[in-house]
């Protein structure tokens, strides 16, 4: 059950947006980009890894590490290494990410970080099925995730003909 406490502070209040490394970065201050908690150009994305990796940035106060760590488990059994170099669990304890889970991804072919995940934004936490297949992707385009893997169009009207 969630903290009572944790609970969505308004963007006024929030003068800086966090980073993994420690450090704050500066918020956008300019008129046409100001902070949204429902859009990802505004986030201030974690620092990246070398080789492709997985942050996972998760509200400790709404006890979520569980959740973190289930995802961060199916993620490396489905991308073991060297396809996944690690997953990075976040937790976060302030009022500007409370109620946060966020899913990125790092690579060397995209540069910067990529939000695979935001709960806020898709309304829900992640079904492992969709982001499993959103990750592969990005790291492993021909791969196969076997059942969980969404069906092609052949594949779809076939179902339909039975």
């Amino acid at each position: 059950m969630a903290d009572p406490a944790c609970a969505e502070c308004t963007v006024e209040d929030q003068p800086a947006l966090p980073n993994t490394a420690g450090a704050v970065a500066p918020r956008d201050t300019s008129p046409t980009k100001p902070y949204d908690p429902l859009d990802a150009s505004t986030f201030a994305p974690p620092a990246a890894l070398p080789a492709a990796s997985v942050t996972i940035e998760f509200c400790d106060r709404c006890r979520w590490l569980h959740r973190a760590t289930w995802v961060s488990t199916e993620l490396l059994l489905t991308f073991p290494p060297p396809a996944l170099a690690g997953v990075h669990l976040v937790p976060l304890n302030a009022e500007d990410t409370a109620g946060r889970f966020r899913v990125w991804l790092h690579t060397a072919a995209a540069g910067a970080p990529v939000l695979v995940w935001d709960r806020k934004i898709e309304d829900a936490f992640p079904e492992l099925k969709v982001l499993k297949q959103r990750v592969r992707d990005h790291i492993q385009p021909g791969k196969s995730l076997g059942h969980s893997d969404k069906p092609t169009s052949s594949q779809t009207s076939q179902a339909l003909v039975l």
